[in-house]
């Protein structure tokens, strides 16, 4: 009689939350993160390898994409921006986005590595995806 490994299956929702807490997605308790942008090696809690999730660009672009929506789209529709001196705009509105920028972005990241974990996407998958593959 063959036994059957039953896999722990993660929907992508509540693994990007956890990962969007900053939280392990497999166990919800230990953390993604021992600085500010590096993945821990594995979690300390459960011990899941959390290196093998390639998070590389994608952070960064959903949170430029998100930020950039969000705040510079509709700040371009007030009139101040347009007729105050470039001096007081400039600092005024760079620093702030600087600072939301830099706080959302552990945020993003935990949440694509939630997503990757709940999707069964490993960096060792990476050669599979690629069209090089075909030269």
């Amino acid at each position: 009689m063959r036994l059957m490994h039953t896999a722990v299956v993660t929907p992508v929702l509540p693994a990007m939350a956890r990962g969007l807490k900053g939280h392990c997605p497999r166990c919800d308790q230990g953390r993604i993160f021992y600085r500010y942008l590096k993945v821990s090696p594995e979690c300390p809690s459960c011990g899941h390898d959390l290196a093998q999730y390639p998070s590389d660009d994608g952070p960064a672009y959903f949170t430029i994409l998100l930020v950039g929506h969000l705040v510079v789209a509709p700040l371009l529709l007030f009139p101040f921006i347009w007729k105050a001196p470039t001096y007081l705009v400039v600092p005024g509105v760079l620093i702030p986005l600087a600072v939301l920028t830099m706080l959302v972005l552990p945020r993003v990241k935990g949440a694509v590595i939630g997503a990757l974990y709940a999707l069964k996407v490993r960096r060792e998958d990476q050669a599979l995806h690629t069209a090089d593959r075909l030269d």
